[in-house]
């Protein structure tokens, strides 16, 4: 995949080249722009099940693939404000991304929901993961600019959990509390994800949820007595 990511970190645009006969798949809506010849077809990808995980994931139910026969530039943007990350799979290997973090991958990457476990689910983190192995490129998208850290063996790296955006598979990783209770109620911190390497590590410098929660403190309330 030949992509040229422009205008980040703060409103990343990613241009791809398809050569003649190339495809891509991309997220369903992500399509901003497009030249040259290029057809679209949309599809769940692999069933009705599959594209229910994905969407349990964080993804669109469809998932639209991109060809051209006589070659073409696609431009995609995330729905979000933020960075484009372009990450190489070698085959064997595979990448956990964040839900609503995957943008667009080769036709060879096989993208499929993979549940946090209950590590995430008990904890009340709810993480939801997608699984993207085989060998190709793929596009990870965040809120806020992205930053890579990579992992020796036995080292560890602590991140709050709205702010992960991919790790390899090869990093382990556990949800605990940042601090005592009383540092989560009173002090603002919340649940993180501490990783262990060997491995490669993505984060975003921003948190939706943390944009969440500023925006609903700001929204006028409806009074029901009147």
């Amino acid at each position: 995949m030949h992509v040229q990511i422009d205008d980040g970190p703060a409103f990343a645009f990613a241009e791809i080249t398809l050569e003649p006969g190339g495809s891509v798949r991309v997220e369903s809506g992500a399509m901003a722009s497009q030249r040259g010849d290029i057809t679209v077809e949309t599809s769940t990808r692999g069933g009705f099940m599959k594209g229910l995980r994905r969407a349990f994931g964080g993804e669109s139910f469809f998932v639209n693939e991109f060809s051209s026969k006589a070659g073409g530039t696609l431009g995609i943007a995330p729905a979000l404000p933020g960075d484009i990350a372009q990450v190489h799979l070698p085959g064997g290997d595979e990448l956990l991304v964040q839900s609503g973090g995957w943008l667009a991958s080769d036709l060879s990457v096989e993208v499929d929901s993979s549940w946090g476990g209950a590590k995430g689910f008990f904890s009340g983190a709810g993480l939801i993961l997608l699984r993207c192995s085989g060998q190709g490129d793929l596009l990870v998208a965040a809120y806020g600019g992205i930053r890579g850290a990579t992992l020796a063996p036995g080292e560890r790296m602590v991140i709050d959990t709205g702010h992960i955006v991919a790790f390899e598979s090869t990093v382990q990783y556990s949800i605990r509390k940042a601090g005592t209770w009383k540092t989560t109620f009173l002090g603002g911190e919340g649940l993180v994800a501490e990783f262990v390497g060997p491995g490669q590590v993505f984060m975003q410098t921003r948190s939706t949820t943390d944009l969440i929660s500023w925006l609903d403190a700001r929204l006028p309330r409806h009074d029901s007595s009147n």
